[in-house]
């Protein structure tokens, strides 16, 4: 194993868990415990991104309106779903540890998922009556531009994952 002293360190790591777990499965994480594969930083920023999509949108109101009253996510239907939409997009890529290219996949969707919600808040504040009444604009309308930050730094880790272990099946 000369050969491994010009390896980056990572990758060498990661040929030996493969090698000491079996000589002839040479699965990537095929024994890896899946307690292990939740630590990655992925999980951290999804995890995030379904916070923000699914917890912020009860605490933060998008706006508010010429009587004073807040106006939150839950009373738009449409709204609320596409949220809720975003957050368990969010919490089953997290699951998909095994199918990294399902996981890039599914946080796509849910990153145009959040383009989406940006879009109809930014028609909504374009169109709502106010400037006579002065309305309020919340918070909350900024949530979906937080959500896809945290899903792009996602993504990109997924990536980076899979970019690692094209090149350590290109060292078999």
């Amino acid at each position: 194993m000369n050969w491994l002293r010009n390896v980056p360190a990572s990758i060498q790591l990661y040929f030996n868990i493969l090698n000491s777990i079996s000589k002839k499965n040479l699965y990537f994480c095929s024994r890896i415990p899946p307690e292990v594969m939740l630590q990655r930083i992925q999980t951290v920023y999804l995890l995030i991104a379904a916070i923000i999509s699914g917890g912020l949108i009860f605490v933060f109101s998008l706006w508010e309106n010429s009587e004073g009253v807040a106006m939150y996510a839950q009373d738009y239907l449409m709204v609320f779903i596409a949220f809720l939409a975003s957050a368990l997009l969010s919490l089953v890529s997290i699951f998909m540890f095994k199918n990294r290219k399902l996981q890039f996949v599914l946080g796509r969707l849910n990153i145009l998922l959040n383009f989406f919600l940006l879009g109809v808040f930014v028609y909504w504040s374009l169109s709502l009556p106010g400037e006579m009444d002065i309305s309020e604009k919340g918070i909350g309308m900024f949530l979906p531009i937080i959500s896809i930050v945290f899903l792009v730094l996602a993504n990109k880790a997924i990536k980076k994952d899979e970019d690692l272990v094209k090149s350590v099946d290109r060292l078999r």
